[in-house]
């Protein structure tokens, strides 16, 4: 199996607060994502380029609770006292080239978009959130509608207690991209957005 980053996840208490924070560090504009009706989040979107994007997310006040917790710890007490200092770069997502459903593997769709993605469960953040959540697009992904803004991925940075294990299982997948790894005392995640203004730090 070779995988590639497919997008970044960046939480925030409200869509409105994450996507003001996002656009006034990198001073282009995101576009309307949609609604994810079983985990009641909704997303606005960026494009990293043809093959990769960012997406903003957080809890929908207008959807009803859902039936199960929600992905990327979004329920969690510790998750909303992070999010209290404001939006974080929380996770990454990379695609594969199959992903059958069953076994933790979900298939979802939001209007056009269909698409099969590992999710817990228990909707905790793998390895904390630097071991990235597995996806397979069974239509268009959303780069190839996203307007280009000239944004790119200038490079993931994973930290991690364990960075051996880490790099074994990346090594696994066979992912390949500008992904770094290095010691740290509990997991973290940093990217470097490479702007038309220049480079953001995320």
């Amino acid at each position: 199996m070779t995988a590639r980053l497919d997008h970044l996840v960046i939480a925030a208490r409200t869509l409105a607060e994450g996507r003001d924070w996002l656009e006034g560090r990198l001073l282009v504009p995101t576009q309307p994502g949609g609604e994810h009706h079983l985990f009641g989040t909704h997303n606005v979107l960026l494009s990293l380029g043809p093959d990769a994007y960012l997406e903003v997310i957080a809890v929908n006040p207008d959807a009803p609770a859902p039936p199960r917790p929600r992905w990327f710890e979004l329920d969690t007490p510790a998750m909303q006292e992070r999010l209290a200092h404001g939006p974080a770069l929380i996770h990454w997502v990379a695609q594969v080239p199959d992903l059958p459903e069953g076994n933790g593997v979900l298939a979802l769709s939001r209007g056009e978009n269909r698409w099969t993605v590992t999710v817990p469960a228990d909707g905790h953040l793998p390895g904390g959130g630097v071991a990235p959540s597995l996806i397979h697009w069974q239509t268009p992904p959303p780069p190839s509608r996203l307007t280009d803004v000239g944004v790119r991925l200038g490079h993931l940075r994973l930290g991690t207690p364990d960075p051996d294990a880490l790099r074994a299982h990346l090594n696994t997948l066979h992912v390949h991209g500008e992904v770094e790894v290095y010691e740290a005392p509990r997991p973290e995640l940093g990217a470097q957005l490479i702007t038309p203004h220049g480079p953001v730090e995320v």
